[in-house]
């Protein structure tokens, strides 16, 4: 069975770092993903604050980079971003007075669950742990916001229309060795590996 891994948290977890060092230590290809280009492309920036459409107009401009990159690669990967992510940062910009377009967010989601469940066989949601540190052009650094990310994801796991498997790295484990060993130390995922 070819290895389809797909990282999923908040932004600054180190999904990136852990990535590449799976890659290298497994032998299988790093698809990076970069949503900050996309954003870039339409001129927009990740941390600046939008309206609902605009962030769901953005979203799927990513969904739709991100696939033709995860449908490129034709052996086993693993890969920074997930379908998980980019509902996750569309979802947390919904408040209560937020005007929505119920059936276009419905078709979003429900394509994103699509994808997820086709291109991969196993996700794994980092939780912010990790130092912050700033770097231009990413995301803002706000632990809340992050958090609040994470929680979404986290439930997003367990959604009635996601059946890819998953599995949550806990927050203290913070090394990247350790991040690497609770991965494939598990019981349950060594069938893919």
């Amino acid at each position: 069975m070819a290895i389809k891994i797909g990282l999923a948290g908040s932004h600054r977890t180190g999904k990136t770092t852990l990535a590449v060092a799976i890659a290298q230590e497994k032998n299988i290809a790093f698809v990076k993903t970069d949503t900050s280009a996309v954003f870039k492309q339409y001129g927009l920036h990740p941390s600046a604050p939008m309206d609902f459409n605009m962030r769901l107009w953005i979203q799927n401009h990513i969904i739709e980079a991100a696939v033709q990159i995860w449908q490129s690669e034709p052996k086993d990967f693993i890969t920074d971003r997930t379908p998980l992510d980019f509902m996750a940062y569309t979802l947390a910009d919904i408040q209560g007075a937020t005007e929505v377009d119920f059936a276009a967010l419905t078709i979003y989601l429900n394509r994103c669950f699509a994808v997820t469940n086709q291109l991969f066989n196993l996700l794994v949601v980092l939780q912010p742990a990790i130092p912050l540190v700033y770097e231009p052009g990413k995301a803002a650094l706000n632990p809340a916001y992050m958090e609040h990310l994470n929680v979404i994801i986290r439930g997003l796991c367990h959604h009635d229309e996601l059946t890819c498997p998953t599995m949550i790295i806990k927050k203290d484990i913070i090394r990247l060795e350790e991040r690497v060993a609770a991965i494939f130390d598990t019981g349950s995922q060594q069938h893919i590996f």
